[in-house]
């Protein structure tokens, strides 16, 4: 039995589906529930403090973005604030969808609203670690797995950087900030704004560093006459965001085998597995021929 496959089943009796869904709802207690105070104390206050800011900075009016007839129950779940479940529940509870009264926007809509964004990206990140740190038994271990998925939101192809896997972080890196890029080029920057495209924008969102960049730097931009190809350029932009929840997927998938010790997929180089560190010993390898055949599985 290797190390990591004993770090595993060395972890506590918390239940790790609990943790994460704990820390959907209120960031830190799935973390407190886990014994882990500190960790629990850092959560909190770095996820709710974005939130709040951004709240402050844009006066509650984020959901105000959306045009009357979207104004549901349920519409905000399909926006980033959606992981900070608690923030957004607070926040449609005191401020929901305004007076119904046209008014103009705070001087710091814009940074305001992707604050509370970012604030529901960093609680999803948390809910992964809540969920890691309830099966390992070096409480120090959680962290290796979910890192990377922080640094893919950062920067795409970031996260396989980290691991080493440098090809297919660079393959990632150029398909989806291209994608985005032919997206902004073909809308002409118009699905840089979230007040012109909710829903759109919350997709591209999840494309992190690029997206936030690019909208700083060109979100303000006028539209002043018909954009022949908005629609094109809308839809690659939400897709490249989309595809990076895959890319975050792979990462922590990748970097939860390595930690303990499940068989990698069968794409991973030999200088991946070379690099690893921490690979079995040929006596505890399985051979070919130990593995089950088809139909053998269910006996």
């Amino acid at each position: 039995m290797s190390a990591a496959t004993h770090n595993l089943q060395q972890a506590g009796g918390a239940n790790a589906g609990v943790a994460a869904v704990l820390t959907w709802f209120l960031p830190g207690a799935g973390h407190l529930y886990l014994g882990r105070g500190l960790h629990a104390l850092v959560v909190f206050a770095l996820v709710e403090g974005l939130y709040f800011a951004g709240l402050r900075l844009s006066a509650g009016m984020t959901f105000e973005f959306l045009d009357a007839e979207l104004r549901t129950a349920v519409a905000p779940l399909l926006s980033p604030e959606a992981g900070n479940l608690g923030g957004m529940l607070w926040q449609l509870k005191n401020f929901g969808f305004g007076t119904g009264q046209m008014r103009p926007w705070p001087e710091h809509m814009v940074l305001g609203s992707a604050l509370s964004a970012t604030s529901g990206v960093l609680n999803a990140v948390a809910m992964a670690h809540a969920h890691t740190l309830a099966r390992v038994a070096a409480p120090a271990d959680a962290a290796r797995p979910v890192l990377p998925v922080l640094l893919t939101w950062v920067c795409p192809g970031l996260g396989h950087l980290r691991q080493g896997r440098t090809a297919r972080g660079l393959i990632v890196f150029a398909l989806l900030v291209g994608l985005f890029a032919l997206g902004s080029v073909l809308a002409e920057g118009s699905n840089l704004s979230r007040e012109r495209h909710f829903y759109y924008w919350a997709g591209q969102f999840l494309l992190g560093g690029p997206a936030l960049i690019a909208e700083a730097l060109f979100g303000s931009m006028r539209v002043t006459r018909d954009i022949p190809y908005v629609e094109a350029g809308l839809v690659f932009g939400c897709v490249a965001g989309l595809l990076n929840v895959l890319a975050m997927i792979d990462v922590y998938g990748y970097g939860e085998a390595k930690l303990f010790g499940w068989p990698l997929k069968h794409h991973e180089s030999k200088s991946e597995r070379a690099a690893a560190g921490d690979a079995a010993s040929p006596s505890e390898t399985p051979k070919s021929t130990d593995l089950p055949k088809l139909g053998e599985i269910s006996a």
